[in-house]
């Protein structure tokens, strides 16, 4: 059986432009001043044309508009790319497809053509719902404009998600419980919980290596965090499903399942990543170009991608062992037997299971919620 057949298959858009850097990303995002939506509606349309070529007959179950601040596109841009996935691949009846908005860019009106043009799912960047933690972030937003920006959401589309950062500058525990207690009463049947992480590259990252970036919490009050958030969200009924992200039973984000469960995604636009098998069975990595204008250029010319590279058997075991171990339901110890070719040593599982930090049954193994919070340490014992 196929990757794709055992994980789905997803096509991610990589929308590289926003209204402002934020100091935390380290995501491949760009500030320009104009954008030409036509000529990158085509781009985008070209170069996923050019990926069905070798992805033929597939069923296609998630599309994720990613970024940068995808809510800045044009619906017909939106409208554009969706035409040209639909010519090129079967969609599942029930597929999702997700768009990334920003609060400030959210009008009622937008939101409504991008319903028309098939995005069934938003997923807004609120990131925190208090004011002065949203200028310490570099949001343009405020609090109230997050708000509006989620009820305009929440009237328009059935399924609406949000994200929040914690474990932010001077934030205790208490505060973090009840900001956490109202984002809840907002929600649907979804929340991505993200702690903080202060990334090379990022504005961030400089003021931190200058001793500015005060006040953070240390490691047991960022452990503590995890573990209340785990706590609160099961007793509102939503699972965490994944390391950062809490649903309601069958409101899991199916495009990320797809990561997490290692099946296949075509990836298109600057910067974005694809892991796709080939009818002989060989799984490649794709990568696009990084910067706008190379990636344009490139796309134009042909195809967007700076590079392409065969994906071994012995790294698609360990990338499956990484991702899957995010998951609360684990990987398939078969899957990653003939992933391997090789039966993984008992040892460090079974050393792992005494410790609390990981569970088995007959056909898979996973983290604990004990060993989700030290993951990588778990993932480097189990490593070949």
């Amino acid at each position: 059986m196929h990757n794709w057949q055992q994980g789905g298959f997803g096509l991610y858009v990589h929308w590289p432009f926003c209204e402002a850097k934020c100091p935390y990303c380290d995501f491949n995002s760009h500030v320009v001043s104009h954008i030409d939506q036509r000529r990158w509606a085509e781009a985008l349309a070209h170069d996923i044309r050019r990926y069905a070529a070798e992805t033929p007959d597939r069923v296609l179950s998630a599309i994720f508009f990613g970024g940068g601040t995808p809510s800045l596109m044009a619906p017909e841009t939106v409208a554009h790319v969706l035409n040209a996935a639909r010519d090129c691949w079967t969609f599942a009846n029930d597929i999702e497809i997700s768009l990334e908005a920003n609060p400030r860019s959210v009008e009622a009106g937008r939101f409504e053509r991008y319903a028309m043009a098939g995005v069934n799912r938003v997923s807004l960047g609120v990131q925190s719902l208090r004011s002065e933690d949203l200028r310490r972030l570099g949001r343009l937003h405020d609090v109230e404009e997050a708000k509006a920006a989620f009820k305009i959401a929440r009237d328009v589309f059935q399924r609406v998600s949000f994200d929040l950062i914690y474990a932010r500058q001077g934030q205790s525990l208490q505060a973090w419980e009840d900001e956490l207690g109202e984002a809840l009463d907002m929600a649907i049947d979804h929340l991505s919980l993200y702690q903080l992480t202060v990334e090379p590259g990022t504005a961030f990252w400089d003021r931190a290596q200058r001793g500015g970036l005060r006040g953070l919490p240390d490691e047991d009050l960022g452990a503590d965090m995890y573990e209340l958030t785990q706590k609160v969200c099961s007793a509102a009924g939503y699972a965490g499903y994944e390391v950062s992200n809490y649903a309601r039973p069958g409101s899991e984000s199916r495009h990320n399942l797809i990561y997490w469960r290692y099946g296949d995604w075509v990836g298109v636009g600057p910067g974005a990543h694809g892991r796709y098998s080939l009818d002989n069975g060989e799984r490649i990595e794709t990568v696009g170009h990084k910067m706008p204008g190379a990636w344009m250029a490139a796309s134009e010319a042909g195809l967007g991608e700076v590079s392409r590279e065969g994906v071994s058997r012995e790294d698609q075991a360990s990338e499956y062992l990484i991702m899957g171990l995010r998951l609360t339901e684990g990987i398939d110890l078969e899957r990653l037997h003939q992933m391997s070719g090789v039966h993984a040593s008992e040892a460090p599982l079974t050393d792992l299971i005494d410790m609390g930090l990981m569970w088995k049954d007959a056909s898979r193994v996973g983290a604990t919620a004990e060993g989700r919070m030290v993951l990588n340490s778990v993932i480097e014992k189990l490593a070949p």
